[in-house]
């Protein structure tokens, strides 16, 4: 399922961190928001992809530098080895974004770019249905829970998705250095 080729030819991801608690060196990331677009024009296993990366416009200079080299994968770490998948950088840009957990949804908008909702799907007696340990996991060491999307839209360079009603997935993190 997790290999599988697409379904549709090419596959479309919109991933958001919100980051509670963080620190790169001495420099605090409590608060702040970054996403990544990526788009794999094939098997994401295959082909190499196309990503754009967003960080919080409310960073600062020192904390946009920091969140660039984390996830962008030169700190090194999870990221580096996602980062290999990468054949084009569309871009790097500060954005206004807003991120909201309530319950079972989880809400992301960046201004002018996207915006996305996901609802988790019930399992049996209501309990959250998670998945562990998929191959392309952006949460190493914790269950992701199952969603789908209420609301999917991407819009920048020169790509353009609407992919509500969608597959979605939502956990906690924790990243450290390598």
């Amino acid at each position: 399922m997790f290999l599988s080729p697409p379904s549709t030819g090419e596959c479309t991801v919109l991933i958001a961190w919100h980051i509670d608690q963080g620190r790169s060196d001495d420099v605090a990331l409590d608060g702040l928001n970054v996403a990544l677009a990526v788009h794999s024009p094939g098997h994401m296993m295959e082909v190499q992809w196309k990503a754009a990366l967003y960080l919080d416009d409310t960073a600062s200079e020192a904390q946009q530098t920091a969140l660039t080299q984390i996830f962008s994968g030169q700190a090194g770490g999870h990221f580096a080895r996602l980062g290999a998948h990468i054949g084009e950088v569309l871009g790097i840009k500060s954005a206004g974004m807003t991120y909201e957990a309530e319950g079972k949804k989880r809400r992301l908008r960046i201004a002018d770019i996207a915006e996305a909702e996901i609802q988790a799907l019930a399992g049996q007696g209501e309990e959250e249905i998670t998945v562990n340990n998929h191959p392309l996991c952006v949460a190493p060491g914790y269950p992701a829970v199952v969603s789908k999307s209420t609301r999917f839209t991407y819009r920048d360079h020169d790509l353009a998705w609407e992919l509500s009603e969608k597959n979605g997935f939502y956990s906690p993190f924790r990243y450290a250095g390598p």
